[in-house]
């Protein structure tokens, strides 16, 4: 079965192609990773999860979505965070910390109380969540440097601490899509402008990134059309600005796309049956990882799907026949393995039948 086969990249093996898809948790009291947390992530490894994407940690405190998510940055998080990779290795898996800035985006724009005090200023292209919604300020070049050096910062402190790898969450209308995306992004310097402009912050955070972390520790680029704030907002028109912007961070150093979906099996463009991973493994010549809804009986965004989902044991075949036939190299589960932090060991053993279904109670303890 392509889905347990081992996967390889740069010098990291995996056990098969299962990731664990990075989900915010908000269980880190002052950014500090906790015991809770370690075994949270030991358990999916022990469940046969081959690689496991970290939930999104601030690599900057202007940069955190709220007071519980974790830190990337300082002592105390940086202890935490090297307790859980060690406890993921003696389970057999790897691990990647994913790098998440949220830019101009604050947790009261979902309806959520922004548990940040003080209050950051919140930093962006150009001052703006979505179109038409300012939150922040416009960042001046000084700002743009700082942030890349902290991304990069952090990235070493990954490998520091024995990390597999780094992911720099680019998608659903962060930092550094709100750069990729004309709607957030209305600079008039290097920075802004033209599709080739607006992906130049991204590139120039990923070639720092791999300046800093060498050319042997990997670098993942976890990237989307749909926002937070607009499901159905694109970065790219057509395979031909997709190819710009994967072309650019390929050569920046990326080694794996993430690609994100609302639903891993959807067409990215008109006229072509390709899921977006489909479309930037074939335009990036990298390996790509798809997420979206696996294994859920309900798009993991719609009302009912927030809260709960029949399983959909069903979709097994779909993406072994999708792995074989190429289309991505690796598939990420989300919400489904919160609900069965043994989702590998029931699919090898046959048994997918008998996953349990996800319902808000999951979100609810890390469990």
């Amino acid at each position: 079965m392509q889905l347990l086969s081992e996967f390889r990249c740069r010098g990291l093996t995996l056990r098969n192609r299962v990731v664990m898809a990075p989900m915010t948790r908000e269980h880190a009291p002052r950014g500090v990773p906790t015991q809770a947390m370690q075994s949270y992530y030991q358990r999916r490894a022990a469940g046969g999860t081959a690689l496991i994407i970290s939930e999104g940690a601030a690599p900057e405190l202007s940069g955190s979505f709220g007071a519980r998510v974790p830190h990337f940055f300082g002592e105390e998080a940086l202890q935490g965070w090297q307790r859980i990779g060690a406890a993921v290795h003696q389970s057999g898996a790897a691990i990647f910390a994913q790098l998440w800035h949220v830019g101009a985006f604050d947790p009261s724009l979902i309806g959520m109380q922004d548990s940040l005090d003080p209050k950051p200023v919140r930093l962006s292209p150009s001052g703006l969540a979505a179109p038409g919604r300012p939150l922040g300020s416009a960042m001046t070049s000084a700002n743009i440097d700082a942030a890349i050096a902290t991304f990069a910062q952090s990235a070493a402190a990954a490998r520091d601490i024995g990390f597999d790898g780094v992911e720099i969450h680019g998608a659903h209308g962060y930092l550094p899509d709100q750069f990729l995306w004309a709607g957030t992004n209305q600079r008039s310097d290097r920075y802004g402008g033209d599709l080739n402009a607006r992906t130049r912050f991204a590139a120039d955070l990923v070639s720092e990134c791999r300046r800093r972390v060498g050319a042997d520790f990997i670098l993942s680029f976890r990237l989307s059309q749909w926002k937070q704030l607009d499901y159905g907002a694109r970065i790219a028109q057509s395979p031909e600005e997709l190819k710009i912007i994967v072309e650019a961070l390929s050569n920046a150093g990326v080694d794996i796309f993430h690609c994100s979906a609302r639903r891993y099996w959807e067409a990215a463009f008109d006229g072509s049956t390709l899921s977006l991973a489909g479309w930037v493994r074939r335009l990036s010549g990298k390996p790509t990882i798809a997420v979206g809804s696996v294994t859920l009986g309900n798009d993991f965004k719609s009302a009912d799907g927030k809260r709960n989902s029949k399983p959909a044991p069903e979709q097994i075949e779909d993406i072994e026949r999708r792995l074989c036939e190429g289309e991505f190299d690796l598939i990420a589960v989300g919400r489904a393995l919160l609900a069965n932090p043994d989702w590998v060991r029931l699919v090898e053993a046959g048994r997918a039948h008998e996953l349990k279904g996800f319902s808000k109670s999951h979100l609810e303890t890390l469990s």
